[in-house]
């Protein structure tokens, strides 16, 4: 078993940095891969990024390449988002997810494990 706490969340304005991070506890962490997903008012949650479970490769959606950046200390049970150059676009509730598989990283249907969101408000 898996359980993720979100935290780091909060209002910034456009252009300023946020990192968000998860707080995991299960005896078998390590062996997740690890993604953000996002949800805005009105909208379908959609893929972030992602990190597989050795750390080492990291995936993005288009909208926040370059911007964002994924990162996992196992030894800390931790995962980040260190998010950067943000825009209003950017605003949603923020969920750390875990799941066993290593494809299709973008897919919410195979991540087994949910935090339960962080709110993420960029003004203009």
């Amino acid at each position: 078993q898996v359980q993720l706490v979100e935290s780091g969340g909060g209002l910034v304005q456009a252009g300023h940095s946020l990192r968000l991070s998860c707080a995991a506890s299960g005896r078998t962490f390590t062996t997740y891969g690890m993604g953000w997903f996002r949800q805005a008012p009105g909208k379908e949650r959609e893929f972030a990024a992602a990190i597989k479970w050795s750390g080492g490769s990291t995936y993005y959606t288009d909208s926040v390449k370059g911007r964002f950046t994924i990162s996992r200390d196992n030894a800390a049970n931790r995962v980040y988002l260190q998010m950067n150059s943000l825009k209003p676009e950017d605003t949603a509730v923020y969920y750390c997810a875990a799941t066993p598989y290593g494809s299709r990283w973008y897919d919410m249907n195979l991540y087994n494990y949910w935090g339960q969101g962080t709110q993420v408000t960029v003004s203009s």
